[in-house]
Parts: structure tokens; C-alpha cells; sequence
């Protein structure tokens, strides 16, 4: 609670609705500030069918409020449906910016954030979670990933293989609530601290990886386009990409976009 901002009272105070991720939680916090303003649901299962109603709402002039259950909307969060079709409609939309465990992460991480990439969350899937995982390892920003308490131990050993044991990396968990723990360390020994540290695995999990040291090459572009077009046939865009961008010199994430621009198409 000690996050809000006085802006976001002040918006809350003034919505005619908040449409919020979840209205049990959002009650408590309208609660906690004294207020009573009618409810919607709008989340990641319903936002399709939500839309028609909320705009009609705000092409009548009412005033809404987007609320996620914690952090900032939209990101990895749900509400980018109903500002696309806002914005498309010209209703204006507003933002009052507060807490972001994207940014909080890194200004505590002490990475490298001059530039910065958000994977979000990681493919639940092994074998999907190691092919995105191929595709950046030699992404040379810093990384900033989100991920569920129950397969950190298990994407940690994935990015430990993918990237290297060696590479320094950051887990921000429960950031800025009462639990908040930072864990750091390569990415070995926090496989190692998942192992024997069970209050790692629980919570909100935020994960922030140094990107891989810049490699000075020429790639064989035309070598890698033709590559890439006979191995597709065969390969999943991941492991295709890392035959190809050996076979031509090339980075890995260089050769998975052009992958997916070739199965695209295809």
C-alpha cells in the first residue's frame, strides 16, 4: 500500500469505474483508501468480451480506471486490448506511472541498464523454454524475465546450460513487499541456491540477466538466409538458428529472427 502514489488515489477517487485484473483485491485496496466505486472484471480471460461495454462506457463520457493486481497494466498484465481499441476509437488515455517490478529490478540489480530487454515470462514448456532460451543467448543486453515460483529452479537450469553457468545474473523476489529478497550470483550458483533455499521458490519472481559479451563478426548474410531455408525444413527455428549462424559466422539471435521471419513466410 505504502506504493500508491497520490495520483493514483486521486484517479481511483475520481473513477465512475475500475475495471480491475481481480475485484477481490482491488476491493481491499479501495477499501483501504475509504473509497466505494463500482467494479468490473477485466483479465486475461475476459478482456475480449469486456471490451464492447467498457468503451461504450467511456464513449458516454464516464471516466475508467484500469487497476492490475500488482505492478503496472499491460505489462504482462492484462488491459493492452482495451487501451488498443481506446486509442483506435480516440478516447484519450492516460497513465499514472507507479510500481514496476521491471524497473525496480533493475535499479537494484547492479547490471548493466544503459540497454535493456523484457522477455516477460518464459515458455512453461521445457523444450519450447530452452528454444527461446537458445534464441538468446547472445542477446548483448540485459535481460529481465518474469517467471512462476514453481519453475524457477527448473528455467534457471536451463539458462545456466543455454547461456553459461558463468554469466552474472539477479533474482528480485517479492519486490517491495514484506518478503522481498534479492538473490545474486552467476547463473550455477543460483541453480545451486534454488537447491537448497526453499523461500526461493515462492512468490512473485523477478529474474535479470546480464546480456552476453558483444562478438565482433561478418556474417555471411546470404549464407545464413540459404541455411536457415534448408534446415527449417527439417529444424525447429531454435536449433536451426544455431546451426546457421555457426555456419555463417553470425549471432544466434541474428539468425532465430530471420528464422522466424522465413517460417512466417513460408
Amino acid at each position: 500500500m505504502g506504493d500508491l502514489s497520490d495520483r493514483a488515489r486521486e484517479a481511483l477517487a475520481g473513477a465512475d469505474l475500475v475495471a480491475a485484473e481481480d475485484t477481490r483485491r482491488t476491493l481491499g485496496l479501495l477499501q483501504h483508501l475509504g473509497l466505494a466505486k463500482p467494479l468490473l472484471s477485466l483479465h486475461s480471460h475476459n478482456e475480449s468480451q469486456r471490451l464492447p461495454e467498457v468503451l461504450a462506457r467511456l464513449a458516454n463520457g464516464a471516466r475508467v480506471v484500469l487497476v492490475s493486481d500488482a505492478g503496472t497494466p499491460l505489462l504482462s498484465d492484462p488491459g493492452f486490448e482495451l487501451v488498443r481499441a481506446a486509442v483506435a476509437q480516440g478516447i484519450p488515455v492516460g497513465v499514472v506511472p507507479g510500481p514496476s517490478a521491471i524497473t525496480a529490478a533493475l535499479a537494484l540489480a547492479g547490471l548493466p541498464v544503459d540497454r535493456f530487454c523484457f522477455e516477460g515470462f518464459l515458455p512453461a514448456a521445457a523444450r519450447e523454454r530452452r528454444t527461446r532460451l537458445s534464441a538468446l543467448a547472445g542477446e548483448v543486453r540485459t535481460m529481465v524475465f518474469f517467471e512462476a515460483p514453481h519453475r524457477i529452479a527448473d528455467s534457471l537450469v536451463d539458462l545456466s546450460t543455454q547461456f553459461g553457468g558463468e554469466r552474472p545474473a539477479v533474482i528480485a523476489r517479492e519486490l517491495t513487499k514484506l518478503h522481498e529478497t534479492v538473490y545474486r550470483g552467476t547463473l550455477e550458483e543460483l541453480c545451486a541456491v534454488a537447491g537448497r533455499d526453499p523461500n526461493l521458490q515462492r512468490g512473485e519472481i523477478t529474474l535479470v540477466v546480464q546480456g552476453a559479451a558483444p562478438v565482433a563478426t561478418s556474417a555471411d548474410l546470404n549464407l545464413m538466409r540459404r541455411a536457415l531455408e534448408l534446415l527449417l525444413r527439417e529444424l525447429p527455428p531454435g536449433k536451426a538458428a544455431a546451426i546457421a549462424a555457426q555456419l555463417a559466422g553470425g549471432r544466434r539471435s541474428d539468425a532465430y529472427d530471420l528464422a522466424m521471419q522465413l517460417s512466417r513466410e513460408r
